[in-house]
């Protein structure tokens, strides 16, 4: 009988020790230990940092200016060393397996080596049968330094074009490892994904490429098989073994919605050679839709290569949906859309870029980009950009926006810089886009594959041409090599050279056509003059704001703490990004005085810059078919473009995220040297209403008004065009125009003036709380017109404020910089009420059972508004 493969983790007893490099003295006698042994535990997957930290040989990374003291570890050499017993088990096969190296790494067994690695994006697989011993085996992965390699492998190549110091385009490992403008530089090194010994006979599956079609009420399952014979003179066919002689097979099944509880669909194939292909109709199949646009029905199919008889010699699995997916690029009277048609529906894309989501990606687990998905996921989103810059996130990530009908779009690893296309990276490119492409094409979320952040546009504007002067700078990866691969591997998967990218030749950049990026507004203009685009789909945009208060004061330790204090330089990351927060602020509002005043002024802009131009890009549907906000998540605790910070927080721009995205919105936008309401319906059902359209003034008294009915088809807009004596104001000061729909309550609001030129008051507010399930009700009254209310409770020291002792509105229920975050958050915020309206917004917090004090919520640090930026 032949065996089956087996599966040996080898995840224990490993070691580490500084090989060579700068370790400093004090670590030196630590961190030196020999071949046989060292003084410094480490974890497998993980990291060098991760392994130290737990080791209490260095401060957290993520703190102060932690980063700078902590530099040493790039450019050390690190060995990691573990022992395993082993014995004969009658398998013909045992091959060594690296799902992740990181990154440039030297691989012996035994003292012999049988590996030499040089990419983090890609696994190894080392036929190791002749230097296993039987008893005690010695395993070393000696890793050099990431930052003295990538400079040596610069020289090779010759030096190219990039924003930051460090070649990280001639490594193949994460670009932003070595740091970015929101990024803090780790230069990791480590075993960061699993290691493991795997036995095997006869054959395996070395591939499975599975393809689900829907057809009609069914579909069809295509699973493409590549084998791997454990002797070369099986796959020859010569001198075969029994097992082969006897032709083994491959079968499939399928499990799933609307399959009944009987038999499992099934159908099978004999092997050629070295592949085999298997179809398989379903009669019945339902379809997978993004997330506000159906269910996501999931198919298990289990794929088996058997040898002699039933017996199993390996198996498989992936978990597919059935859904069509294309981008209509067809040419326009306006230039050249870029529009996504899922299951033949116009899908308009709200969208958010992704970046790892730690610095040291290795502690990132299924649980944590859980939370993050499903705020996503509650900030109305339904898609999700894997951007350039970072990793190929792990199965985890995939499987779960499948789940969640979160729609992914993932770059090929390469962002912002001329890449080389000499050996040996060349080769390594095409193995790593190889592997990749199979691993992630089953996945139906995956609706887009691009093949790079950038690159097209900065060799068209940024000066690359000359400083290149010839070189190759990674042209053959973005138009040969990967859409070859893609038509190879995942002919269902759409594919676009780049991000920015126009399909017809014109700049990548252009606004009329593809996919577009706008920072002129970030970089030079207010956010206002998003109002002068019209593009077709925007890829990236954003705008910063500082993380969290208690996440800012926990990470940086500054006394004073002020905007410039070294700390807060050190969590700024962005070129001379103060200066364009100031910048961007001073439009709106006045720079306040004091830090905590600053910080929620900073937060404040970056949410209504944010969320400004996604309604106005809303707006243009179906001209404009898509926005892709930068920044979703951060690393680590920073002043960034996020709307997650780096300690899982929500800011700001989270909740302007959602609002503008809502599946009902109402927005009020300049149209033909006027104004008019633009209500957005993205749902599977008409809205039909009635609009109540009013100009006020600030006290509340309606100075005009219209009710015009309207009916907005599903997944349209419609748009009512305001009159003239209720769009032009009396005192622009003082007056504001809504737009109401009188059933329901979405409103959309234009200010004829900014607020620091307003007449806006001090808010006059009243708190009540209440018991709520799985928190605290606050309801919110306010007294006079409030602008973008905002319950900051990450302030909030819910441990204290629930506990019996503590009085109502002691200080002692605030985080300062000497005390523990705050448990709490809300998924309410950015709210505008009018004289008299009240608002509630649900609080939810650990701790005991309990309802939070009133009095502590209205504190005016907890209990934000624009008003208190305005008034004296």
């Amino acid at each position: 009988m032949t065996l089956p493969l087996s599966r040996r983790d080898l995840h224990d007893g490993w070691r580490l020790r500084a090989a060579a490099g700068p370790v400093p003295a004090a670590l030196a006698d630590a961190l030196s230990g020999d071949a046989t042994g060292a003084a410094v535990p480490a974890t497998v997957p993980g990291c060098v940092h991760t392994d130290l930290l737990a080791a209490d040989l260095i401060p957290d990374p993520y703190l102060d200016d932690h980063e700078s003291l902590l530099a040493w570890i790039g450019q050390v050499d690190w060995t990691y060393e573990t022992t395993f017993d082993w014995r004969p088990d009658g398998h013909e096969r045992h091959d060594l397996v690296f799902d992740g190296l990181d990154t440039v790494a030297t691989v012996r067994l035994n003292g012999r080596v049988v590996l030499e690695a040089a990419n983090q994006h890609r696994s190894y697989r080392v036929d190791v049968r002749d230097v296993l011993a039987e008893g005690e085996n010695t395993l070393e992965v000696a890793f050099r330094s990431p930052v003295r390699y990538a400079n040596a492998q610069s020289l090779e190549f010759g030096a190219r074009p990039r924003p930051y110091p460090l070649p990280y385009e001639a490594i193949r490992k994460s670009a932003c490892n070595f740091g970015w403008d929101w990024g803090i530089a780790t230069y990791t090194s480590g075993i960061w994904r699993p290691v493991r010994l795997e036995s095997w006979s006869t054959a395996r599956l070395a591939e499975a490429r599975v393809v689900a079609t829907p057809d009609g009420d069914g579909g069809t399952i295509d699973v493409d098989v590549t084998i791997e014979w454990a002797t070369d003179a099986a796959s020859a066919g010569a001198g075969a073994t029994d097992a082969v002689a006897r032709a083994p097979f491959v079968s499939v099944a399928v499990a799933g919605p609307g399959l009944g509880d009987g038999p499992l669909p099934s159908a099978m194939d004999d092997v050629e050679g070295d592949r085999a292909r298997v179809t398989l109709a379903l009669p019945k199949a339902e379809r997978w839709w993004p997330v506000g646009h159906g269910g996501q029905p999931r198919y298990v199919v289990d794929v088996r290569l058997h040898g002699d008889g039933p017996h199993t010699l390996d198996a498989t699995h992936r978990v597919v949906g059935f859904r069509t997916v294309r981008w209509d690029t067809e040419p326009d009277a306006e230039g050249t859309p870029f529009t996504l048609v899922v299951n033949d529906r116009p899908i308009f894309v709200k969208g958010v870029n992704w970046i790892p989501d730690d610095a040291l990606p290795v502690r990132v687990d299924r649980a944590r980009y859980e939370r993050r998905l499903r705020q996503a996921v509650a900030a109305n989103l339904n898609l999700v950009r894997v951007w350039g810059g970072g990793i190929y996130e792990s199965e985890d990530f995939y499987d779960l926006c499948d789940e969640l009908g979160l729609l992914t779009w993932q770059d090929f690893l390469f962002a912002c810089a001329a890449y080389p296309e000499e050996e040996p990276l060349r080769s390594e490119v095409e193995a790593e886009a190889r592997e990749q492409i199979v691993r992630l094409a089953s996945h139906p979320s995956l609706v887009l594959l691009t093949g790079n952040n950038e690159n097209l546009w900065g060799y068209e504007d940024w000066g690359w041409k000359q400083y290149l002067d010839g070189k190759t700078w990674g042209a053959y990866y973005y138009h040969d090599l990967f859409p070859r691969l893609v038509a190879e591997l995942a002919t269902h998967v759409p594919y676009s050279p780049g991000s920015p990218f126009s399909p017809n030749g014109e700049h990548p950049n252009a606004e009329p056509h593809g996919t577009m990026h706008l920072w002129e507004q970030w970089n030079r203009q207010d956010w206002l003059t998003y109002h002068d685009h019209r593009p077709r789909f925007v890829a990236e945009f954003g705008w910063q704001g500082p993380p969290a208060w208690s996440t800012l004061v926990r990470s940086v330790s500054d006394d004073p703490l002020t905007p410039e204090s070294p700390g807060m330089i050190v969590h700024q990351k962005a070129m001379e990004g103060n200066v364009k927060l100031t910048n961007g602020l001073l439009p709106h509002f006045r720079v306040p005085a004091d830090m905590e005043t600053w910080h929620w002024a900073m937060q404040l802009n970056q949410a209504n810059a944010v969320r400004f131009a996604l309604e106005h890009f809303r707006s243009w549907a179906p001209h404009t078919m898509g926005a892709v906000v930068w920044q979703l998540n951060d690393c680590w605790p920073v002043t960034s473009w996020a709307a997650i910070d780096g300690d899982e927080r929500l800011k700001p721009l989270w909740h302007g995220i959602r609002a503008a995205f809502a599946p009902r919105v109402v927005s009020v936008q300049p149209r033909d040297g006027g104004l008019a309401a633009v209500i957005g319906n993205d749902t599977d059902a008409p809205w039909p209403g009635e609009l109540v359209v009013r100009r006020l003034s600030f006290d509340g008294a309606v100075l005009a008004e219209r009710s015009v009915p309207f009916e907005v088809e599903p997944y349209g807009n419609a748009t009512v065009a305001i009159a003239a004596d209720i769009a032009t104001p009396g005192d622009a000061s003082a007056e504001l125009v809504t737009a109401t729909v009188a059933a329901s309550g979405e409103r959309g609001l234009w200010f004829f003036a900014e607020p620091r030129d307003s007449r806006l008051e001090s808010a006059r507010l009243s708190v009540e709380t209440a018991p709520a399930d799985g928190g605290t009700a606050v309801l919110v009254t306010a007294g006079n017109l409030v602008r973008d209310l905002c319950l900051l409770v990450d302030k909030l020291r819910v441990d204290k404020l629930l506990d019996p002792a503590v009085g109502s509105g002691e200080s002692g229920g605030l985080v300062d910089k000497s005390t523990a975050v705050g448990e709490a958050y809300t998924e309410d915020g950015l709210v505008t009420l009018l004289p008299g309206e009240t608002a509630r917004f649900l609080v939810r917090h650990g701790g005991d059972a309990g309802t939070l004090d009133a009095a502590a919520l209205a504190d005016q640090r907890v209990l934000r508004s624009a008003n208190q930026l305005v008034a004296g």
